[in-house]
């Protein structure tokens, strides 16, 4: 994201479709936040052009972003989700590679237990502690578990997952990156929070099985 020509910070993202890119909404911001946005890709990061935001040959400026309708900055988790909308294709993937969206309620059966696991992807922070923090701009994922789900914390519109050694999680930068359901391509959500300043215990994801979200993701995708 770029204010005034210059680096703002860094999300991840989902490509839907060749030129639609699904994010969170605070990665999208508030109209007029941003002046402008660049998705840089993978290929980008493996060849070593990776000075963020002006990244290797094969950046695609957007042309267009949004949050959701109700999103704002002071309750950001309550409607953590937008689409930024590419100038030309980001990366030419086969068919069936593309991230799927959920049907409408289509989490509401997970039960919170080790073996509900979502796989999450991101280009963000690997390791942080108060002394040191490690970035190296490259693609991973880990395979968190659920913890939890329509509770007095999460409501109805984000999931707790793990975030330790064992199972992995989301820091810094991984904001907006998908959250596949098991091992499938269905983005159940998006990286939205965390509880702490060094990404540890839980990781805060905002779900996109909600009627009002898939309406809006949709109407970009027409």
């Amino acid at each position: 994201m770029e204010v005034n020509g210059q680096p703002a910070f860094r999300c991840s993202g989902t490509l839907l479709s060749p030129t639609v890119l699904l994010t969170a909404g605070h990665c999208a911001g508030e109209p007029g936040e941003f002046s402008g946005m660049r998705v840089f890709t993978e290929s980008d990061v493996d060849n070593g052009n990776n000075n963020y935001p002006f990244a290797g040959p094969n950046s695609v400026e957007a042309v267009a972003w949004s949050a959701h309708p109700l999103f704002t900055e002071a309750q950001f988790f309550l409607h953590d989700v937008g689409v930024v909308v590419l100038q030309s294709p980001g990366v030419k993937l086969t068919r069936g590679s593309y991230g799927v969206l959920p049907a409408e309620n289509d989490l509401e059966g997970l039960q919170p237990r080790a073996s509900t696991i979502f796989t999450s992807v991101g280009y963000g922070v690997q390791r942080i502690n108060p002394a040191k923090v490690t970035a190296a701009r490259v693609r991973m994922f880990a395979q968190p578990h659920l913890i939890q789900i329509d509770t007095g914390f999460t409501g109805g519109f984000s999931l707790l997952l793990s975030n330790n050694h064992s199972t992995g999680g989301t820091c810094f930068g991984d904001s907006g990156g998908p959250n596949f359901l098991g091992t499938s391509s269905v983005v159940a959500g998006v990286t939205s929070f965390g509880l702490n300043g060094t990404c540890g215990g839980t990781g805060g994801v905002f779900r996109l099985d909600k009627r009002d979200v898939l309406d809006f993701v949709k109407s970009f995708m027409r």
